[in-house]
């Protein structure tokens, strides 16, 4: 059976983490996007435990790998939603976290997941660097949308295709799929660098 161009690109991305051992470089960028994401309020600092507090609020990540910033988090209800095959330990930290771990696409939420996620009242979904390696970026905007009051994104724009990256994302589209007006930055504050679409879109739904 021929593998999807999506499935090869996820390979790619697992292979890219590897072991999952050594996460620094991509955490370290997760404190710089949290900033644009608006977290600052819930930011807290604990002897230099950087991290986030989020109280009595649901909290979701759609694609928050082995390494989610939902680690660094305090929440009511945690849930990370992530296709990719890591090292049984990584999902193993999640569940000694108290982080549902949920190893499925955000584009082919099974219908329990979306009852259940609803069910425990989710109040934010996390998009960090993530809609260039999904295979429906739309569709996950769609389901982020379905199942969380708040959604709070971070993604590069106009990088062009690549290895690993199938989508280039644009502003316009992304404007229209979370129905709002997204702010747009060149950042360069290493090892975040590039071109990033960013903010917080309500459903006023």
């Amino acid at each position: 059976m021929n593998k999807t161009e999506w499935q090869i690109a996820n390979e790619w991305e697992r292979d890219w983490w590897g072991d999952c051992s050594n996460t620094f470089n991509e955490e370290q960028k997760q404190y710089i996007y949290a900033h644009y994401m608006g977290l600052d309020e819930y930011k807290t600092n604990w002897y230099g435990r950087i991290g986030w507090d989020f109280g009595s609020k649901s909290v979701i990540d759609f694609g928050g790998g082995p390494c989610s910033m939902l680690l660094k988090s305090k929440a009511k209800n945690r849930t990370v939603f992530d296709p990719c095959i890591f090292p049984e330990w990584v999902q193993q930290r999640y569940e000694q976290s108290g982080i549902n771990f949920v190893n499925t696409k955000a584009e082919t939420l099974p219908e329990w997941s979306i009852r259940w996620t609803i069910s425990i009242k989710s109040d934010e979904c996390l998009l960090y660097n993530v809609l260039q390696h999904v295979e429906n970026p739309e569709l996950v905007i769609t389901n982020a949308r379905k199942i969380a009051k708040i959604i709070r994104i971070f993604e590069w724009i106009d990088t062009g295709i690549s290895e690993g990256h199938l989508h280039n994302l644009k502003e316009d589209n992304l404007n229209e799929w979370l129905g709002g007006i997204g702010k747009v930055e060149d950042i360069n504050q290493y090892p975040v660098v590039g071109k990033a679409y960013f903010g917080i879109f309500k459903d006023n739904g």
